[in-house]
C-alpha cells in the first residue's frame, strides 16, 4: 500500500501526525485530493471539511480553516489558523458566529464584508461537520 506522511498543524497544537492513504481538503480553486507519491505541489486552503484516510483503512474528518499545504518528498505539511475534530466543535459559539456574521453582511455598512463571509464560511462548516 502506498502511503505519505501527514502532518496537521495550528499555531497551538499538531493535530495529526501519521501515515495515510489519501486526503482529501479544498482550496480556493476547488476540492482536491492528495495520494502518496504526488508532484510537489503547494496551494492555500480555505475552510472545509477535511478527510483522510490512515493507513489501517480508518477514515477520518475534521474542520480545517485556511492556511496552506505543501506536499514534498512523500509528506503533506497541512498548516492551518484552526483545526478540530467533530467533537472538539463548540456548537453553540458557531451558532452565535454564525448569526453574528449574517447580521453583518445584512448591514453591509461600514462592514468588513471578506472577512464577514469568511467568518460566516468557518461557523457553517463548522456546523455541517457537527451534523454529518
Amino acid at each position: 500500500m502506498n502511503t505519505f506522511k501527514l502532518h496537521i498543524i495550528t499555531p497551538t497544537r499538531e493535530v495529526y501526525s501519521g501515515d495515510v492513504v489519501k486526503i482529501l481538503t479544498r482550496s480556493s480553486e476547488g476540492p482536491f485530493e492528495i495520494y502518496a507519491n504526488h508532484i510537489s505541489y503547494i496551494t492555500n486552503v480555505i475552510p472545509t471539511i477535511t478527510k483522510f484516510v490512515d493507513v489501517s483503512g480508518k477514515d477520518h474528518v475534521l474542520f480545517t480553516s485556511t492556511g496552506v499545504v505543501g506536499f514534498s518528498n512523500n509528506e503533506l505539511t497541512f498548516c492551518c489558523d484552526a483545526a478540530e475534530w467533530p467533537d472538539e466543535i463548540d456548537v453553540e459559539r458557531a451558532q452565535k458566529a454564525k448569526t453574528r456574521a449574517e447580521e453583518r453582511l445584512k448591514n453591509s455598512t461600514n462592514v468588513d464584508v471578506k472577512r464577514a463571509q469568511m467568518a460566516l464560511s468557518r461557523a457553517v462548516t463548522r456546523l455541517d461537520l457537527r451534523n454529518l
